[in-house]
């Protein structure tokens, strides 16, 4: 269970006019997309071909430590900044579109990189709805 919607509903401040159901999924999908990425990227290390998941690793990582900073970005309000939170954002659907395309790539072949694809394109989405909320 995800404490990011509690936690948001609990926030004794004006959020900005940031839509509460976008954000909480949003830090949700990011979540479980940093999960999913480090479990891949361990995943392709106990793999035989290894070497050949090189990349798939490197993008696993990238995107799961992008995922995991635009997580604390969005989950602190005060002060907020509409152009840093967007320029994360941008980031990290960039980060999760390299990584999905990376992972599909390897999905016929690897179970884990098809789970892993999919969340990052769940991300992905996830990022840019939020940003399209921000106005």
């Amino acid at each position: 269970m995800s404490v990011a919607g509690p936690m948001l509903d609990t926030y004794p401040a004006d959020l900005g006019g940031i839509d509460r159901d976008r954000l909480r999924a949003c830090i949700e999908a990011c979540i479980e997309c940093a999960q999913a990425c480090t479990a891949c990227a361990d995943a392709c290390l106990s793999e035989e071909m290894v070497a050949e998941l090189r990349t798939c690793i490197r993008t696993n990582l990238d995107c799961a430590d992008v995922c995991e900073a635009t997580v604390r970005v969005l989950s602190r309000h005060t002060g907020y900044d509409a152009n840093l939170t967007r320029a994360v954002l941008e980031a990290c659907a960039a980060a999760c579109k390299a990584c999905g395309d990376e992972c599909g790539r390897h999905a016929e072949m690897h179970e884990h990189c098809r789970i892993c694809a999919e969340s990052c394109r769940r991300c992905e989405q996830a990022c840019r709805e939020l940003i399209a909320a921000l106005g």
